[in-house]
């Protein structure tokens, strides 16, 4: 995982576990539409699969960063599984054997069950890989 300087003032998150060729999510395009509310895109890269959204948006009571900060808390684990979404982006996390979170981030340009839907896994180390990703999601969603 990665936060990337792509311009003054503008970020942009990869999130991705270990190895090159290791499934990625890339969050990039930041705006804010006021101050309860801010948009961005997001593409998923895996075995030669790519999806992208052009408009995810994420308002001040989804806490996407809330979510992101209780998976870094819980280091030692959890059972079962736990999910955050918002309008065409769902996140779950799951907490894996060697102490690692699959964390599967699905895209759906819309809400009807026939829209298509792609799902990619990042393998993440849950300590300080985890707490990497929600430092860098936090800054990410806080910019401007």
């Amino acid at each position: 995982m990665s936060l990337i300087e792509v311009g003054p003032g503008q970020v942009e998150v990869v999130v991705r576990g270990p190895g090159a060729m290791a499934p990625r999510v890339r969050l990039f395009d930041w705006s804010r539409a006021d101050e309860y509310e801010s948009a961005f895109a997001v593409e998923a890269v895996a075995d030669g699969v790519r999806a992208r959204l052009e408009t995810v948006t994420v308002t001040a009571w989804d806490d996407m960063c809330a979510f992101f900060d209780a998976l870094a808390r819980d280091f030692r684990g959890w059972e079962g599984e736990r999910v955050w979404s918002t309008n065409h982006l769902t996140v779950t996390a799951v907490f894996g054997s060697g102490g690692h979170v699959d964390l599967g981030w699905a895209l759906r340009p819309g809400p009807f069950s026939g829209d298509w839907t792609c799902t990619v896994t990042t393998v993440i180390e849950a300590g300080e890989g985890m707490t990497a990703v929600a430092e860098d999601l936090r800054a990410f969603l806080h910019q401007g």
